[in-house]
């Protein structure tokens, strides 16, 4: 029994859904004309085989559930009439989720609201912590910005009911995703290549590369782009990871746009590290990312909220505390922040 559920998750995580229209990018430098891929200048470091997946889900099925994996974390509720002031402040949602108002101005990152991280309803990485808020309470949002097509980064559900219930919000996308999130019901995506940049109320926002990689079926791995996000006031500059292996892009990142005030930084859903190393950065090298990005802050995201590697839930900002201490750097400006907590002091006054 153990075994045919392993191999049904292995079949599931690689064949099944996520619809994902196979598009051509000729005048695109990070897509290869010869795959009809897109591409990360040092190659698809996280093309695992069918035994690598097996190993890894054989894992994570036979594990011994750690106590936060039952019991969540704690969180910051917060109703419509308080979000209604949400104003020059930053909020972790949990997981890739964050909420960022400055200028008047609200943005948000790779919302994921549902219960489950997965294309199905009934299986799939559970969500242990509870979202701080519903969708129904946001306040008006301007931008979104989706990091990559992975279902805990980009979920159906999400987008539907953001896109219905705030018509006009826009969804700055990577190249490739338009036309899935048009087909949801978004009207204004606008999508964009790694350094392509778009103008927005006094805000300048660009894709910008990181290591990793796409896929949501058994058929387009890697036909749709993945990126950071650099969002650049004249008084302040957000940076967003989305998901990513350590490499030199971070440093490219400053090397061209200048390092931001704030930055996103992941820092969970990192063991075993021989399978996970290509694609997601442990603490140890989230550390090194606030180095090379030189920001002033950092929040550690993409924890506490899916169980979905097989570190226990509670061990990343307990290591990046560490991490911190032994590198000499004040944790109190790299925190982990509850789900729901806000981070006003990071604004500009």
């Amino acid at each position: 029994m153990l075994l045919y559920r392993i191999c049904l998750v292995v079949f599931l995580s690689i064949v099944l859904p996520g619809c994902s229209e196979t598009m051509k990018y000729p005048n695109s430098p990070n897509f290869n004309k010869q795959t009809a891929r897109f591409q990360h200048p040092k190659g698809d470091l996280h093309d695992k085989s069918v035994l690598d997946l097996f190993k890894f889900f054989s894992s994570y099925f036979t594990r011994e559930s750690d106590e936060k994996e039952n019991a969540g974390f704690p969180v910051f509720l917060s109703s419509k009439n308080d979000l209604a002031t949400f104003k020059e402040n930053v909020m972790w949602v949990g997981h890739s989720t964050l909420l960022l108002n400055h200028s008047d101005l609200t943005i948000m990152t790779d919302p994921q609201f549902s219960d489950r991280a997965s294309p199905f309803s009934f299986m799939g990485p559970k969500r242990v912590t509870p979202s701080p808020f519903e969708i129904a309470d946001l306040p008006r949002i301007d931008i979104v910005v989706i990091s990559h097509n992975h279902y805990d980064h980009l979920d159906e559900a999400s987008i539907r009911e953001i896109a219905k219930t705030q018509p006009s919000v826009e969804f700055l996308v990577p190249l490739g995703l338009k036309s899935l999130l048009e087909h949801w019901g978004a009207k204004n995506v606008t999508e964009l290549d790694w350094w392509q940049h778009v103008q927005r109320k006094g805000v300048t926002i660009q894709p910008t590369p990181v290591q990793h990689w796409s896929k949501r079926t058994f058929f387009d791995r890697n036909k749709t782009l993945w990126s950071g996000w650099m969002m650049q006031w004249s008084d302040f500059a957000f940076y967003f990871a989305g998901d990513a292996g350590y490499s030199s892009d971070f440093k490219e990142t400053v090397k061209k746009l200048g390092s931001p005030d704030l930055a996103a930084i992941p820092i969970g859903a990192y063991e075993p590290r021989e399978f996970m190393k290509s694609a997601h950065i442990n603490p140890e090298e989230a550390v090194k990312v606030f180095s090379d990005l030189g920001a002033k802050y950092a929040i550690g995201v993409h924890w506490g909220t899916f169980k979905l590697t097989l570190e226990p839930m509670n061990e990343p900002p307990i290591r990046l505390k560490n991490v911190l201490k032994a590198a000499g750097v004040d944790s109190k400006n790299f925190r982990t922040l509850k789900h729901g907590e806000m981070w006003p002091e990071v604004l500009p006054n």
